[in-house]
């Protein structure tokens, strides 16, 4: 028998998506490098204690940043003709004994 919310997890997975593997909280932290692979090669795994889920575990979701395009910008960033000039109250400060 499902509690509410292990019902509600399941119906967040698609029909091919494996079924999430059920581990306790002590088997989590004994073996949590291990467990902790498995979810960065895409496996879901729900946290229990006392047969109650406590966490889900899973790969995060792609960003909805879209993806950088080298030489989106091209031709829209200008630099001024003095960019690469030092302030000459700077330069005179170099200048001064310490």
């Amino acid at each position: 028998m499902m509690t509410h919310k292990e019902e509600t997890m399941s119906e967040h997975l698609s029909d091919n998506a494996p079924i999430p593997q059920k581990i306790g909280v002590r088997e989590f932290r004994g073996n949590l490098t291990a467990y902790l692979r498995q979810v960065r090669q895409g496996r879901t795994i729900l946290v229990t204690s006392h047969d109650q889920v406590v966490a889900e575990l899973r790969p995060p979701t792609p960003s909805y940043r879209p993806r950088r395009q080298p030489g989106a910008l091209r031709g829209r960033i200008r630099m001024s003709k003095d960019f690469d000039l030092t302030a000459s109250d700077i330069l005179e400060s170099m200048d001064r004994d310490l």
